[in-house]
């Protein structure tokens, strides 16, 4: 007789996921496509784990030299820029931040030009 193994780990992962999406006000849909860009790559499914787990990140996986830490801070970066606060406040929903550092890295893998564009082209600030 066979034995069969059932491992509960991708369901928690799951489960988590639309806690954090839930927390931060993203969209059900929005959160499945995250969710599917998770389990298509095994590197950042695992960064997303370590962050469950301990609440920051590993920064183990990078792309075209950035990592998760630098993908949040670029989000936090726009996030002030849009709320024109120069500054990140309590109001800043840190979450969503984080979830948005995941969408980005995913979005880096298929295109890292794209985003290594994106990061250099700075905050919009007047530069001298």
């Amino acid at each position: 007789m066979s034995q069969i193994i059932y491992s509960t780990e991708k369901i928690k992962a799951y489960d988590g996921l639309k806690k954090l999406c839930e927390y931060a006000g993203e969209s059900e849909a929005w959160c499945n496509e995250l969710w599917m860009s998770l389990l298509t790559d095994a590197e950042l499914y695992r960064e997303f784990l370590y962050y469950l787990e301990h609440h920051s990140f590993a920064d183990h996986m990078k792309v075209s030299g950035y990592s998760l830490t630098d993908c949040y801070v670029w989000q936090l970066e726009r996030y002030n820029l849009a709320k024109d606060t120069g500054k990140n406040t309590a109001s800043c929903n840190k979450e969503d931040m984080v979830l948005q550092a995941f969408h980005t890295m995913a979005g880096m893998k298929n295109d890292p030009s794209y985003f290594k564009r994106k990061f250099s082209e700075g905050s919009g600030m007047d530069k001298e």
